[in-house]
């Protein structure tokens, strides 16, 4: 599967963007998908997971309440919209797939990666 992320840009604190991943191919809704993020100097971290139907979502705890992820199926394309931006959140998003069973946390249990998309939030 092919992941094409966009959506990343340069915002204000407070401010709010949504993140789009379309996916090539035509099983899609086979895999869990995930957002991660990496910044400068830091590890790529977990952000948010769907599982395959979208029924079920996962947070890290520092974007709960802010960021929310969704997907749609019928346009192979995962999406997350990021409310109340702070400039902590400044760094290169990717969206992953998997297909485990469970949405994982841990970036090795992603075999495929868009390229990322580079998100700034000023103060």
């Amino acid at each position: 599967v092919q992941l094409q992320a966009s959506g990343g840009g340069l915002v204000q604190a407070g401010a709010s963007l949504r993140l789009s991943c379309a996916s090539s191919g035509r099983t899609f809704s086979m895999y869990v998908m995930a957002w991660f993020r990496q910044a400068p100097g830091k590890e790529r971290e977990f952000v948010a997971g769907i599982s395959r139907s979208g029924t079920s979502t996962y947070y890290a705890d520092s974007v709960k309440g802010r960021f929310t992820i969704s997907r749609d199926n019928a346009k192979n394309t995962v999406y997350m919209q990021m409310n109340s931006l702070k400039p902590e959140d400044t760094a290169v998003y990717s969206c992953a797939a998997s297909r485990t069973v469970w949405v994982e946390q841990r970036k090795d249990e992603y075999p495929y990666w868009g390229q990322g998309t580079l998100v700034t939030v000023s103060s």
